[in-house]
């Protein structure tokens, strides 16, 4: 990969450095270290994005992502934080940091993206403290899925929500982010999709943000969806999946 992972950047390399010499029980030494990092990634993508289709490099770019996301998937923190991963967690962080500063770097990791609120209200919650990513989906979305240029979603019953043909617009290039517009008028909160260039095969998971408000979705310490980024694992996953992603995010995380 040309780039660190979408979550590491946003926030885990900086937070982490800091709470491993602290300790998990005293996190405000990172706060304002945190808020400078986040100003500097805000101020970065207002000037960086571009809402117009980029080179042809970047269009056949785009089109073998979607093709190379073809599938169906779910939310992955349930299933790569469940608990019979307790220990491959602990085992990939000893690895890097020692047995005794494994469980405080787990700790850390997985408090930073289990959040629960998104928007105005985390810039609200988040202004005096540490922050916390959601990377839940939203907007009832049980399943995602990509077919070519559909992407698709369905609620925990299997019912139908969206499903709109996509064409790529631009890049994000502060994050790397591929930007896609629905063809269909009317596509609400799944007008535009931010995809992050990670597969199934080539980090055992997948990222992106969605929504209506493009300039929104530029932002990820302000506005509509301030602390939300959504991360999928395949509804196939085995368990060798599992476990590389789960080792893929503790060295990026954790590696100096």
């Amino acid at each position: 990969m040309k780039q660190r992972k979408l979550l590491t950047s946003l926030f885990l390399a900086a937070t982490l450095s800091i709470s491993l010499l602290t300790g998990c029980g005293n996190t405000s030494s990172s706060t304002s270290e945190t808020k400078q990092t986040e100003s500097s990634v805000t101020d970065e993508q207002t000037t960086s994005v571009q809402k117009e289709s980029g080179t042809d490099e970047n269009q056949k770019a785009a089109d073998q992502l979607l093709s190379d996301l073809k599938g169906t998937y779910q939310e992955l923190w349930p299933v790569i934080l469940a608990d019979e991963y307790d220990q491959l967690w602990l085992d990939d962080s000893a690895s890097i940091v020692g047995e005794d500063n494994a469980q405080a770097a787990v700790e850390k990791m997985s408090s930073m993206v289990t959040g629960t609120v998104t928007g105005e209200e985390a810039v609200e919650t988040y202004k005096d403290r540490n922050m916390a990513y959601d990377c839940e989906f939203l907007q009832n979305i049980d399943r995602f899925t990509f077919d070519g240029t559909t992407i698709s979603g369905v609620d925990e019953n299997g019912n139908d929500i969206f499903s709109h043909s996509y064409h790529y617009v631009g890049m994000e290039e502060t994050r790397g982010l591929y930007i896609y517009e629905s063809d269909d008028a009317d596509s609400g909160e799944f007008t535009y999709f931010c995809i992050a260039p990670d597969t199934m095969k080539t980090t055992w998971h997948i990222e992106f943000r969605y929504g209506s408000d493009l300039d929104a979705l530029e932002k990820y310490d302000a506005g509509e969806y301030a602390y939300w980024l959504a991360a999928g694992i395949s509804v196939d996953y085995t368990q060798a999946d599992v476990e590389n992603c789960i080792q893929l995010f503790c060295k990026e995380n954790l590696s100096e």
